[in-house]
């Protein structure tokens, strides 16, 4: 079974050459960082790297998200290809043949690239793929990893000075080999800007998701989500996994109601009181429970879905800011703009600017 190749090499290349520009800088912020790019990616192709080894599944994500042709997301959208590392036959986890578009120079015409995995957190990064994400990084290029990719970003230094995440696994391993990276081992994905890194192979579904929400909206990340029958949005500081044990029956029973209560009243207060009650449980066990099923507190949960609701109105309606305010749960305009800029390093106004309905139009 061979593994084709998605685009052809000379189509690439002229593609590319049209569209190369330098990507513009990303505001930073904290980690979970949640900053917006310029409108639309300055050069949409996304460039995955193959190595003998390939990390199936964590391949697999970038593909489906980046490489599927999407002709509802208009002309703008993504570009993929597949740059190999590796001379001669690759096989990637599971015995798939591949045929990659192009070699490590490839990766000189990418304005995002994907780092998907690695074959071992011991096993040597070669200095041409490491040349070449240097390179691509100081020309602007995004880069990203899932999962033990990471090893690969910090081998090539790209993490120096910055906060990083990996499969809970492997976060000692990165903290002892890199003193100098600031390794956060309990969330799903991390975004500096222009270097992006996520959690175990399933968290690399949420950091892609993440990129397309950065770059073209949450009704285009909702789409791709929908169509991968995922959730369509889990925060990055979202915890990996909880040690706790999980809930019974009963208790599960009684929690999901409850989230779909929250939802559907999102402007109401919820005071943790309210909730334990509603849930029939004492409050310390209803915050116990609520963190084994979320992965985070009420109050994280609550603002978080506030936020997406606030960015759906901003995206879908004309509502002055003050009322998207308070219909999504934040009571005063003033109180919305503290917290839309401290997750998305930008006013409500401005996103409105870029992906609201009449963002493209004239």
């Amino acid at each position: 079974m061979e593994l084709f190749s998605i685009a052809d090499r000379s189509e690439v290349a002229q593609r590319a050459g049209r569209l190369q520009l330098a990507a513009l800088p990303y505001i930073v912020k904290i980690m979970p960082n949640m900053s917006l790019a310029s409108p639309l990616p300055a050069n949409p192709l996304v460039v995955a790297i193959a190595y003998d080894g390939l990390c199936t599944f964590e391949f697999g994500v970038a593909a489906e998200v980046f490489a599927l042709p999407r002709p509802e997301m208009g002309p703008d959208w993504y570009r993929f290809a597949v740059a190999g590392i590796d001379a001669g036959e690759m096989r990637a986890m599971g015995g798939v043949r591949i045929l990659a578009d192009g070699g490590p120079d490839l990766i000189s015409e990418a304005g995002t690239v994907i780092v998907p995995g690695w074959r071992g957190v011991d096993c040597p990064v070669p200095p041409l793929l490491i040349d070449a994400l240097r390179k691509a990084s100081e020309r602007g290029a995004r880069v990203l990893s899932i999962c033990s990719g990471v090893f690969v970003l910090a081998a090539a230094g790209l993490l120096k000075g910055k906060k990083a995440t990996t499969h809970w696994r492997y976060g000692e391993r990165l903290k002892e080999r890199y003193p100098d990276i600031t390794v956060v081992p309990d969330v799903l994905y991390i975004d500096e800007g222009n270097v992006l890194t996520s959690a175990g192979s399933a968290a690399g579904i949420d950091l892609c998701l993440h990129l397309v929400r950065r770059d073209f909206g949450t009704k285009a990340a909702n789409m791709v989500a929908r169509r991968l029958v995922v959730p369509p949005h889990r925060d990055g500081g979202q915890a990996q996994y909880v040690e706790s044990s999980v809930p019974e029956p009963h208790e599960r029973s009684r929690l999901g109601p409850l989230i779909d209560r929250m939802r559907a009243d999102i402007s109401a207060d919820y005071p943790v009181a309210t909730l334990a009650g509603m849930a029939g449980m004492s409050e310390r066990t209803f915050l116990r429970r609520f963190a084994a099923a979320t992965g985070v507190t009420p109050a994280s949960w609550l603002l978080s879905e506030r936020l997406s609701r606030a960015r759906t109105l901003l995206e879908d309606t004309s509502l002055p800011i003050d009322r998207v305010a308070e219909t999504a749960g934040f009571g005063a305009a003033a109180t919305l703009r503290h917290h839309f800029r401290r997750r998305f390093a930008t006013t409500p106004a401005t996103y409105r600017a870029r992906f609201g309905a009449n963002a493209n139009s004239g």
